[in-house]
């Protein structure tokens, strides 16, 4: 009878000791578990806050890009305007000249008309000049809402032609300094 509950004994404390070991190892389950949860959350945060950084540098970048664009419309802008500017003083101090140099003398009140039919041709190139280069300031205040490439594509070859066109010799400079040459001569 000793032995039966000797062994009895040995077996309630080998199951104790059983139930303690798989007690322990369960807390470590969980403490292993909690651990990798709390590691997640950790890295899923930081994600977060990496995406939230580059969206804001990205917007930053926009802005940036975006404030340079429109100050380089604005210089454009104000560049055709000087080119304008001095466009229309040209084309008055060529016509005041012109009227100097005319064939019908000097200008006077009543002789108006005659000198306007005297005029040369160049006198409605520098007008329709006029018209274009204002046409042109127009449409580059318009084209400040366009793209890039648009604004590039449409404004390359009119620049080329103002450009050509003021540096070209007018008909009435060589008209007058061939006139100026036949005065001398004579």
């Amino acid at each position: 009878m000793l032995r039966t509950e000797e062994r009895q004994r040995l077996a309630r404390e080998r199951r104790e000791e059983r139930e303690k070991q798989h007690a322990a190892k369960e807390t470590q389950i969980l403490e292993k578990e909690r651990k990798a949860k709390l590691q997640y959350e950790k890295q899923l945060e930081e994600r977060q806050r990496k995406l939230k950084e580059m969206k804001q540098k990205e917007e930053q970048r926009r802005a940036a890009v975006e404030e340079k664009r429109k100050q380089k419309i604005e210089e454009e802008k104000e560049r055709y305007e000087a080119v304008l500017h001095r466009t229309l003083e040209r084309s008055q101090r060529l016509e005041t000249r012109q009227k100097r140099w005319s064939w019908g003398g000097s200008v006077t009140p009543d002789s108006e008309g005659k000198t306007a039919s005297k005029r040369s041709p160049s006198t409605a190139n520098l007008k329709q000049a006029e018209a274009a280069l204002s046409k042109c300031l127009s449409s580059a205040a318009a084209l400040s809402n366009t793209s890039d490439r648009t604004r590039r594509s449409q404004l390359s070859p009119l620049d080329s032609g103002v450009l050509s066109r003021l540096l070209a010799p007018t008909q009435a400079s060589l008209a007058r300094s061939k006139s100026a040459a036949t005065l001398s001569a004579d």
